[in-house]
Formats: structure tokens, C-alpha cells, sequence
């Protein structure tokens, strides 16, 4: 009998065994320098979700390649329900760079893990992941693009099908896959997210960096909670690993000697993005320098790292996620410019190599060189607080008319709960006029963005029509309108070019015409008259400018469009 049992324990292992290597990635059945393919991910995942009631897999929206995103879910209570859950949700975001492939590989491996009970299986927290976003850059795929980047043998594109980056997408959605995102996103109201990438720039001795959601843009409760407790425990989590981390190394120099600030990720960006709707989030970057099944590996051990510390503290980090909407209500100030605060210098002990300058045998300057045979540890100013640069007070509402249903549908699609108004209403509100910008000469990423927007404000009655739009500031989202709606912001709809018809006249004069009429307008009013005066001597350049003038009359008289440079969202007042 024993010896049955034994040999049906031998035999269940072999089982065990056979089963486990057919549950190897692409990558680790290769070289440690090869990427699954997009077909070859997919297809993984599919056979997981098959054998694992643990795991589920969701076709979601399209993508611009015309490939829909898929959502893999791991849970081990096998009930997927991440509406009505107590869990946390942690979501994994990957190949939004494909070229960064990094973490497409380990994720497959983290959650064959957790399916075969590998490693510990959280019981507070939901695993999601996009294993592929960018579809159509992984489907470009070749070995050249990444020219500094040490592996693996081919991979995608940065750009996506359209030739957009997806992460400078999150706020002006001009891709299918952002919208797509949108739906996971909020679907999923994940607790952490994670964007896993691959870094450019200096060499130094880490295998990995890391971008936190700037603590000071993320709100004042959970961004000190991040800061203090989540991120040094991630980072002491990891050196109990053997795996030394830094800050993302965004230099103030040419190298990293001289110190570096944290990067300031705007809504443009995943995680800039996330944080609107107050989600911690991270942009996992390994180094391009170091070799691709080192870079895999480090990806991995930084998501079971953060996984687990998440699946510990789930219960406090939904609570503070709902105590920092509290920062956000009507009336209080709102901080929507930031700029660095170089008061507040943290040393940073610092893993590097020394550099230096040779002469280049491509050109004939002088190159940059880091010598790797002679590493450093040393102390240097890190940068990571940023101080208020502008702010607005948050009003009760904002009204937008019907007619402007672009922006209407991206605020739909971002959860924001609005009403409409039931009948033809005159409101006062708080009134922008666009007093001056500039705009790039160049294009980024489809649009020539402005800045440096200055506005003039004004209260008046407006007239609005039945169907306009009010979203109320008083719901979770609140960040997200502000971000967008109030045009001073780095990443408002209006700096990224959404109301750039209200910047052109529609109609105009001829200068011969309008003479007389300025002229009888001026006899008329005598009150615009002595202003026209008082101009004329306090600008000199002005009194020499007789077209200047007459524009001027026109500006100031009835003729001038109502709508020319007025910014057609409403604030309605506390």
C-alpha cells in the first residue's frame, strides 16, 4: 500500500511538472534576450484563462490598430466582481511603449505564478493587467528603433498605430486607445496602477528607477502617505531582494552628479492621469543598459514587491484614497500650475559611474563617456517637493453649452456626472476671456499646443439654452474638470487646442467702410472717445498706429463678435 502511494505521489508530481513547463513564457524558453510577440501574449493569456478558473480574460474597446484591448483579471476567490468588492485593485499597464517590452514578459510570468500558487497568492487584492496596449506599435515590430537600448533581439514601436505616443494621450484622447482605457479604468477604479517601461538617458549601476505620482499634484493626504509609508517600504522591499532602486533620473546637468528632481507627471501622462481620480501610481523604468532578462526580472520583482505591500495595507489605502477627495470642494483653492521647490534639497546617496569627455571617432566634438569600471557612491540633492505656482478657487459647477459635445463626450467618458438644464435659463457665472497665450512653432503629438495662457475674468449673465451641461465640482472626479476645464492649466482642453475656433475672428471690416462708421461712433460717445485719447498718450507706439486704432474702435464698439477670444465654459460662482 505503500509503496502505491508513493508511486502515485511520484506520479503526480511528474504530472505537476510536465504541466509547469508547458506553462513557460516565450521568453523563458528563450535565450533571455527574446519578447513575446503580441500574438504570442495573447495566446498565453489564453491558455491560462482556460486552465485557471483564477484567471479571466476580457476582450474591452478598440484600439487605433483595430485590435481590441484585452483585460486580464487574476483573483483566487474566482468572483471577478471589482464593482462591489472590498479588494483592492492593483492594475498593470503595459507595451504603451513596445520598444519597453519589459514588462509584457513579466507580467505573463507573474501571473502564471499566482494561478500556480508560486509565490504568495494575495487574498485583499485583484491583479488586472493590459498586457499589450499599444497594439499597433507591437505589431511594428523590428530590431533598430531602440537605438541605446541593450535587448531584446526585435520588439515594437513607440508610436502607436496613428503614430501617436499613448503616454502623452491621457487628456486630449485623440486615440482610440485611450478612450478604451477610459472604460478599463474606471471599470476597474484600481486602488494602484503600475506602467512598466524602459529608461533613457545616463548610465549609472541600477538595474531599475521608478516615478511615483508626484505626492504634492496627488493631494496632500495620500501623496504624504506615498511618501512616507508605500515608497520607501516598495524601495526597502526591494533591497531585501538585492535589487537597489532610485528615483527616476531626470538631471539637473549633463550627468547625474550634480543631483535631479522628480519628474513632474502632468495628466498627460498614465500616472498623471490616474492620480486625477486619486490612484497611486508608478512608472516602472529599468535601464536601457542592462541586459533584458536582468530588466525582466527587476520589472517583476518590483510588481510582486508592490503587490504585496498592497495586499497589506489595502484597508488603509481605500480609506485615505476617500479621505483626499475631501481636499477637493467647492470654495477651497486649487492649485493648477506647480513648479519645482528648490528650498527643499533631500540627499540622495547615489549609485553612479564616473564620466568624463573623449574625443569622438564620429564627429569631430568631444563625446560624453561613463566609465564603468569605476563606480561611486556618493551624496547628491534630489529635488522632490513642489511648491504652488498659480492657483483658482474651485467654483460649485461648470456649465457647458450642448454645442460643444467634444468635450462634452470626453468628460462622459471619464465618469463625471453631470445634469442638463431642463429649460432656456439665465445664470450669473464667472466669465474667461482668452487676454493672451502662445502656442509652439512646432508640432507635439498632433497639436501645437499653447501656453503661458493668461485670462481676464468677469461675472456676467449668461443666457443658456435647455440641454446645457452643469458638472458639479462636488463629486470624485472634481480633479479631472479642474485639470481640463480651467484653461491655465498645463493640460487643459484649451492648451491642448480644443476651442481654438473662439481664437479667430469669423467676421471682420474694410478699413474704408468702417472709417465713417468708427468716426460716428466716436461723436456718439464721448466716453469712448476720451479712453481712445488716454490710450493714444499713454502708448506711443500706439498713437503712431492708425490701423491699431480703428481696430481698436472696432473692439470696442457693438460690431465686435461676442464670441472672438471668449472661453465658452462657465464657472458657476460659490
Amino acid at each position: 500500500m505503500r509503496l502505491f502511494t508513493i508511486a502515485l505521489l511520484l506520479f503526480s508530481m511528474a504530472i505537476s511538472a510536465q504541466k509547469d513547463t508547458n506553462y513557460k513564457t516565450f521568453f523563458e524558453k528563450g535565450n533571455g534576450n527574446q519578447s513575446a510577440t503580441y500574438q504570442q501574449t495573447i495566446a498565453y493569456y489564453s491558455l491560462l484563462s482556460k486552465d485557471f478558473p483564477s484567471i479571466k480574460m476580457q476582450e474591452m474597446g478598440f484600439t487605433d490598430s483595430g485590435e481590441r484591448l484585452t483585460l486580464v483579471l487574476f483573483d483566487p476567490d474566482k468572483k471577478f466582481n471589482v464593482q462591489a468588492r472590498k479588494k483592492a485593485v492593483l492594475l498593470i499597464n503595459n507595451g504603451i511603449h513596445p520598444g519597453e517590452p519589459d514588462g509584457i514578459d513579466a507580467t505573463m510570468q507573474l501571473f502564471r505564478d499566482l494561478a500556480l500558487a508560486k509565490i504568495k497568492v494575495p487574498k485583499n487584492t485583484i491583479i488586472a493587467t493590459i498586457p499589450v496596449y499599444n497594439i499597433g506599435g507591437a505589431l511594428n515590430r523590428n530590431s533598430t528603433t531602440r537605438a541605446n537600448q541593450d535587448g531584446p533581439e526585435s520588439y515594437g514601436f513607440r508610436g502607436n498605430a496613428r503614430n501617436y505616443d499613448l503616454n502623452r494621450d491621457f487628456i486630449k484622447a485623440d486615440t482610440r486607445n485611450t478612450k478604451s482605457f477610459y472604460e478599463i479604468f474606471h471599470q476597474l477604479n484600481p486602488d494602484v496602477f503600475i506602467d512598466n517601461h524602459v529608461s533613457n538617458g545616463a548610465d549609472y549601476q541600477y538595474k531599475i528607477t521608478y516615478i511615483m505620482t508626484q505626492k504634492n499634484h496627488l493631494g496632500t493626504i495620500l501623496g504624504n502617505y506615498l511618501d512616507i509609508e508605500m515608497m520607501p517600504a516598495i524601495v526597502q522591499g526591494l533591497k531585501q531582494k538585492n535589487l537597489e532602486s532610485t528615483p527616476y533620473v531626470n538631471a539637473f546637468s549633463e550627468t547625474p552628479d550634480n543631483g535631479f528632481a522628480q519628474f513632474f507627471d502632468s495628466p498627460r501622462y498614465s500616472t498623471g492621469y490616474t492620480s486625477l481620480f486619486n490612484s497611486i501610481g508608478f512608472v516602472v523604468e529599468t535601464h536601457m543598459l542592462k541586459k533584458y532578462a536582468e530588466r525582466v526580472k527587476a520589472t517583476y520583482e518590483y510588481m510582486l514587491t508592490t503587490m504585496a505591500y498592497t495586499d497589506a495595507n489595502y484597508q488603509k489605502i481605500k480609506e485615505l484614497r476617500l479621505q483626499n477627495e475631501s481636499q477637493y470642494l467647492p470654495g477651497k483653492s486649487y492649485t493648477i500650475k506647480w513648479e519645482i521647490d528648490t528650498t527643499k534639497v533631500t540627499p540622495f546617496s547615489f549609485l553612479g559611474f564616473e564620466a568624463g569627455h573623449k574625443p569622438s571617432e564620429a564627429t569631430t566634438g568631444n563625446r560624453l563617456y561613463y566609465d564603468t569600471t569605476k563606480p561611486f557612491k556618493k551624496d547628491i540633492p534630489y529635488l522632490k517637493e513642489y511648491k504652488s505656482a498659480q492657483e483658482i478657487i474651485i467654483p460649485e459647477a461648470y456649465i457647458i453649452p450642448k454645442t460643444f459635445w467634444n468635450v462634452i463626450e470626453l468628460l462622459k467618458s471619464n465618469n463625471l456626472s453631470y445634469t442638463q438644464l431642463k429649460k432656456d435659463t439665465i445664470i450669473n457665472v464667472e466669465s474667461y476671456k482668452i487676454a493672451d497665450y502662445k502656442t509652439t512653432s512646432s508640432a507635439y503629438e498632433g497639436h501645437f499646443t499653447h501656453r503661458d495662457t493668461k485670462l481676464s475674468v468677469s461675472k456676467k449673465q449668461i443666457a443658456f439654452a435647455k440641454g446645457d451641461y452643469l458638472f458639479p465640482t462636488s463629486q470624485k472626479g472634481v480633479k479631472y474638470l479642474l485639470e481640463t476645464l480651467e484653461p491655465q492649466g498645463v493640460d487643459s482642453f484649451f492648451n491642448w487646442n480644443y476651442f481654438d475656433t473662439m481664437l479667430q475672428q469669423k467676421e471682420g471690416y474694410s478699413e474704408y467702410v468702417f472709417e465713417d462708421t468708427a468716426a460716428q461712433l466716436l461723436k456718439d460717445n464721448p466716453k469712448l472717445k476720451n479712453e481712445l485719447e488716454q490710450k493714444k498718450t499713454a502708448d506711443s507706439a500706439f498713437a503712431n498706429n492708425p490701423e491699431g486704432q480703428l481696430d481698436w474702435i472696432y473692439k470696442n464698439s457693438v460690431y465686435y463678435e461676442k464670441a472672438h477670444l471668449q472661453y465658452p465654459v462657465y464657472r458657476l460662482p460659490n
